[in-house]
C-alpha cells in the first residue's frame, strides 16, 4: 500500500495534537517525522496488518513420540473414582 508523503512534525507540536495524528495515520495512512530542535527522533506510521495465523498445521511438532498408540491405557490411568490407582 502507498503512504501519503512524510510530513515533519516537531515535538512539542506533536505532544499537543498527539491524538489527531494517530487518528491522521490511521485513517489517512499518513506518515510523521517527530523532531525535537530539528533533529528527527521518531517516526509515527501505520501498522500494517498481520494476517492470522492459520489453524492447520499450527500443532505440528508439539508430539514427539508415542509407542503403541492401540494399547491398552494403563489401570493407573483410570477414570473411574471407585477404583484404586
Amino acid at each position: 500500500m502507498s503512504r501519503a508523503r512524510s510530513a515533519t512534525v516537531g515535538a512539542a507540536q506533536f505532544k499537543a495534537r498527539c491524538l489527531e495524528l494517530v487518528d491522521h495515520v490511521k485513517e489517512a495512512r499518513a506518515e510523521y517525522i517527530v523532531t525535537r530542535h530539528g533533529t528527527p527522533v521518531a517516526r509515527l506510521v501505520p501498522v500494517e496488518a498481520e494476517a492470522p495465523p492459520s489453524p492447520l498445521g499450527s500443532m505440528q511438532g508439539t508430539v514427539v513420540s508415542y509407542d503403541g498408540p492401540f494399547e491398552p491405557i494403563p489401570a493407573a490411568w483410570s477414570l473411574d473414582p471407585g477404583e484404586p490407582d
